[in-house]
């Protein structure tokens, strides 16, 4: 059995790692070190998973993972986000710094599916992660918000006619209303990324796919894998595998917090994928309860991937060292 795990966010030098992480120390000392191009987690789903186009179609992958049909239509993902206003620039605050509520979503997008009826639908599938059917092709950034944080939202996104009109109807919204007298950041703009058709096929090594993000369990679905949540250990998710062969986790826990600039939320979410996925894939590959574990940050820079077997944890003279060695 071939486990592996994407891990973007994890060898960044903008948030330092602190403290020691034995097991993840090992598996990068002793595993055998491959180059890759430097990109988004996005960017390396769409080349591992033989994605048409220069983007994934995000909008029309994370609906089909919530149960939903695609169709034929066009669609792009359109995440709520906080343009917060400088002196001299606005800034984007992407949903996952925000609280937003599965009410407040679905009023907000009510809201814009009527003054929109005849050209935009929109679905809140989750309250962070909406999407939009257009009744014509519009294409927008590839990058998700996420990507975007803290940069000038005109050179990260744009603006366009649609986009202000946009913001002037959730401008006025009682929610948004609601939320600046709460004293949180109201949603005044959405975020749009991933346009396109579903593609006609996904195709990629592995028998199974856990992850969190609903556009990686598109892909999955799409490719025919097994596509799943993603568990909250490394055990619970080796007792689901569905036997021998090749199998991927992407872990993005480290994505916001480093993004965002929490140091103390980065170092909590890296120590409990110590505790909850590295160290126990560690024991199960010496027990020989599994052959491989490969380990991929595709953001590093460059980025760079890990492969280790059984036999590579003897080669005792690579040593162990701090994961700051490797940023």
């Amino acid at each position: 059995m071939h486990c592996e795990l994407i891990v973007p966010g994890l060898l960044s030098s903008a948030l330092s790692a602190g403290g020691r992480y034995a097991a993840l120390e090992l598996l990068l000392a002793r595993g055998r070190r491959e180059a890759a191009d430097s990109g988004s987690l996005e960017q390396w789903l769409h080349d591992a998973f033989g994605q048409p186009g220069e983007s994934l179609a995000a909008g029309a992958l994370t609906l089909a993972a919530h149960g939903g049909n695609p169709g034929a239509d066009w669609w792009a993902r359109a995440d709520p986000v906080h343009l917060r206003l400088l002196r001299d620039r606005a800034v984007v605050v992407p949903a996952e710094a925000l609280e937003i509520t599965r009410a407040e979503a679905d009023e907000l997008a009510a809201g814009l599916n009527r003054h929109f009826a005849d050209t935009v639908e929109f679905h809140t599938l989750d309250p962070r992660r909406w999407a939009a059917r257009f009744s014509a092709e519009k294409t927008f950034l590839g990058d998700p918000a996420i990507e975007s944080a803290g940069r000038d939202v005109i050179a990260a996104g744009g603006k366009d006619a649609f986009l202000t009109e946009i913001q002037m109807l959730l401008h006025s919204h009682p929610v948004n209303e609601a939320r600046e007298a709460r004293g949180e950041p109201a949603v005044n703009s959405l975020w749009f990324w991933g346009a396109g058709r579903l593609p006609a096929e996904a195709q990629g090594p592995w028998r199974s796919v856990a992850a969190a993000d609903p556009v990686v369990r598109g892909l999955a679905q799409l490719a025919r894998m097994r596509p799943e949540a993603l568990p909250p250990t490394a055990a619970a998710w080796l007792e689901r595998l569905p036997g021998e062969g090749r199998h991927l986790a992407v872990l993005d826990a480290l994505r916001a917090p480093l993004v965002l600039g929490q140091q103390a939320e980065y170092d909590e979410a890296l120590e409990a994928l110590e505790r909850d996925w590295f160290a126990p894939l560690l024991g199960r590959l010496r027990a020989e309860g599994i052959g491989m574990v490969t380990l991929r940050v595709p953001d590093a820079a460059p980025g760079v991937g890990f492969e280790t077997v059984r036999g590579d944890l003897r080669r005792f003279w690579r040593r162990s060292r701090a994961i700051a060695h490797y940023a």
